[in-house]
């Protein structure tokens, strides 16, 4: 493995002892804030695609090396997840917060169809697509409860 594994495992967070999805979606708030601020929130979307398209390859190369399907230790679709998610809420800590929260929630307990993705769709394809579910399942709950709570009461 030459680049894929600091990547899959954003170099080295993926072997962390506890939490390593976690550590990793934690880790993408700063870097997240930064290319909002420089470009905005399309410049978020489009380094989510971009990472989520090389993660890719480094996720299908670590199971073929490592022979585990979607190993605990491939973190970068976190990453792409976590981005997602805040590229569709404004640049503010209570925003990122709550995107960070919400987006774990659906990571972690996976409800349909994010576990049923995760079961069926194999390789570095596979290791994304259930990271990407929950990441929009993670923003249309935070748009409905600011809608339904009254527009702009959670992202004023």
């Amino acid at each position: 493995m030459r680049w894929e594994l600091p990547v899959a495992t954003v170099f080295g967070l993926g072997r962390l002892p506890a939490a390593p999805g976690s550590w990793a979606s934690l880790a993408a708030l700063p870097p997240a804030w930064a290319i909002v601020w420089a470009g905005g929130p399309w410049a978020l979307g489009a380094a989510a695609v971009l990472v989520g398209i090389i993660g890719c390859r480094a996720a299908a190369q670590y199971e073929r090396e490592s022979g585990e399907r979607d190993s605990s230790a491939v973190v970068v679709d976190e990453v792409v997840g976590q981005w997602l998610v805040l590229a569709t809420l404004p640049l503010d800590p209570l925003a990122y917060g709550f995107g960070f929260a919400a987006f774990r929630l659906f990571d972690i307990l996976k409800p349909p169809p994010i576990g049923w993705i995760e079961r069926k769709v194999a390789g570095g394809p596979g290791v994304m697509a259930d990271d990407v579910a929950a990441a929009a399942c993670a923003a249309a709950l935070l748009h409905l409860a600011d809608w339904g709570l009254g527009h702009g009461v959670l992202f004023g």
